[in-house]
């Protein structure tokens, strides 16, 4: 065997296995420059995130940092998405903590040991998805779904560092409604210089990235800000809250449990806690897709989360999914590769290890001006407007998947715009479009065309189906049927032109059988043209083809019509006048027709 019947194949394989292969070629040295920056750039990010999200999970806070180092450079070698980067998140925090709390108390070493065995537990449904190549189910989710979503989730961003901008005491895990009330009914204590700090930050980020595009404007950002914030401090007032020194030190390594009793107790949870977590990263990923103009591969994504998931369950870190606020950072930091994921994982450990403790001069407000700018990044205002523009049903996706998500749990948020996208696919879909078509004089060949303007034949009209015949498009089909019938009597003969028809299940062979049952017990018949090669094999498998009539069936249109010609009463066509086909002239003239 040569080697050149065996190399693609292998390689196919290789691609499989390793899919950073794919990938890799596109690094060189300007793509290298702009990872490290959004790298340094989302390292820099994660660290008091971290902490906060490992807070609200109940977890002890260096988990939060190590749930970011690990499982984020696993995602990015074995996923597909460029710019996703993945992590603890406030929604899976949340939803970790509201299920393991009423097993075990927060902190402890019981409730770790669940978290990581949750943790081990979502990886492996996740890579078992991504295996047996699950990953259609993100087809359901629809372009508007992840617009709105987005959108939704920026402002989410935005209302959740609303606190840290102004200074205010709003409570963590405050929903969007409460946040903005709070900050309307309390405007009287927003802390001056905490403003100052997250202003000077946010119009510093504005102005590097308008006037200097080259020049890693959220670093800038932040170095600006906490030096406004060290002057405050030491020079005025020490109102300006920073993050503080973080822990340092590797993560430890870890174990779940792998007691048959912890696993039928955490199974419906991890069910749920997996569902959420790929619909939110693949949400992201194609979120980041659409901008970037990259195409997304959902089965090696489910992949990419479960390998992370599973490999993070041993090095400490809970459950990880995609991030918006970090994947948003990186893509507007510039990345380019998954390197940024890599290296920002990767800088994350040394900057745990080395400089942690300097962490207590990065003002919170200063990271909130920054966040601020990733919110308004996320909120894609060209892809709304041109979605209002063009249709109003896919308005109505994207503002109830936008407004769900600012008063809904995220996964609720995102279930909501996909069972509308469902909804009104099923009301589109059982509705098949259905053409009257007559030969158009004006063509040498006579071509069918749909102007109302020509005359049709009063003993034989000819459709056209464009669209599934399945169940739920049968009741439709049914009754535009009848109406033809209602509407002229006399007119005995019908063919279908499927040329549209792409598929066909029980329900819609039956309904064409009976057509044909009722067409031939007035005096006419049911012709079928251009059936489909899987649509006639889906008939000969259910015997509907002998029901109809095999000689009812045909691929060419001049065969047809001459065949059916022959079967029309002969006494009308000759005191007809319309001549719709070419038939009906030979008539006129006293020529044989066939």
């Amino acid at each position: 065997m040569s080697l050149s019947v065996v190399s693609l194949p292998a390689k196919a394989g290789w691609l499989y296995i390793f899919p950073f292969l794919g990938w890799l070629p596109m690094v060189n040295r300007r793509t290298l420059a702009a990872d490290s920056i959004a790298g340094i750039t989302g390292a820099i990010v994660v660290l008091p995130q971290g902490v906060v999200f490992a807070t609200i999970a109940g977890m002890p806070p260096e988990y939060g940092l190590y749930a970011g180092m690990i499982p984020a450079i696993v995602a990015a070698l074995f996923g597909s998405s460029w710019h996703l980067v993945s992590g603890p998140t406030t929604a899976a925090s949340l939803v970790l903590f509201s299920s393991l709390s009423a097993l075990a108390e927060p902190g402890t070493l019981q409730y770790v040991q669940l978290a990581l065995t949750l943790t081990f537990m979502v990886g492996a449904i996740e890579l078992v998805m991504g295996l047996f190549r699950l990953g259609t189910i993100v087809n359901f989710i629809s372009h508007a779904v992840v617009i709105g979503f987005t959108a939704g989730a920026g402002v989410l961003i935005a209302a959740n560092q609303i606190r840290n901008f102004f200074g205010l005491s709003i409570p963590r895990g405050a929903d969007f409604h409460e946040v903005i009330l709070h900050l309307v009914t309390h405007l009287d204590q927003v802390d001056g210089p905490t403003t100052a700090v997250g202003v000077a930050t946010l119009v510093v980020g504005v102005l590097t990235r308008r006037f200097f595009p080259r020049i890693p404007y959220m670093i800038v950002a932040i170095l600006v800000g906490s030096a406004v914030a060290f002057g405050f401090n030491h020079f005025i007032t020490e109102s300006v809250l920073t993050v503080g020194a973080l822990p340092g030190g590797l993560p430890p390594l870890s174990a779940p449990v792998f007691a048959l009793d912890m696993w039928r107790t955490l199974a419906p949870t991890a069910l749920a806690m997996t569902l959420f977590a790929l619909t939110e990263a693949l949400s992201i990923a194609r979120a980041l897709a659409v901008r970037s103009g990259q195409g997304i591969d959902s089965n090696q994504e489910f992949i990419g989360q479960g390998l992370s998931n599973l490999v993070g369950a041993f090095f400490s870190g809970y459950v990880a999914t995609g991030s918006f606020n970090r994947s948003g950072l990186n893509y507007e930091a510039g990345a380019r590769t998954p390197l940024a994921a890599i290296f920002s994982g990767a800088l994350l450990i040394i900057i745990v290890l080395l400089v942690a403790p300097y962490a207590a001069f990065m003002p919170n407000a200063a990271m909130a001006g920054v966040l601020f700018l990733v919110a308004w990044g996320l909120i894609d205002r060209p892809h709304i407007r041109q979605i209002i523009r063009a249709s109003r049903s896919e308005t109505a996706v994207l503002g109830v998947t936008f407004s769900a998500t600012l008063f809904l749990e995220l996964e609720l948020a995102i279930l909501a715009g996909v069972i509308l996208s469902l909804l009104l696919y099923l009301s589109r879909t059982s509705r098949p479009q259905i053409l009257v078509r007559v030969p158009d004089p004006e063509s040498p060949a006579r071509k069918f065309t749909s102007n109302p303007m020509l005359p049709e034949c009063p003993q034989f009209r000819v459709i056209r189906v464009d669209g599934s015949l399945f169940f739920g498009a049968i009741n439709a089909f049914q009754e535009t049927l009848r109406s033809f019938i209602r509407d002229n009597p006399d007119r005995r003969h019908l063919m279908i032109v499927m040329s549209g028809v792409n598929f066909i299940d029980v329900a819609g062979a039956e309904a064409l059988v009976q057509v044909a049952r009722d067409y031939r017990t007035r005096g006419g018949g049911l012709y079928l043209l251009h059936v489909k090669d899987v649509v006639r094999a889906q008939l000969e498998k259910g015997g509907w083809i002998s029901d109809i009539g095999a000689e009812h069936f045909f691929r060419s249109k001049t065969e047809a019509l001459r065949t059916i010609y022959r079967r029309l009463n002969y006494k009308r066509c000759q005191d007809c006048g319309q001549k719709v086909f070419v038939e009906c002239v030979r008539l006129g003239r006293q020529e044989p027709i066939g």
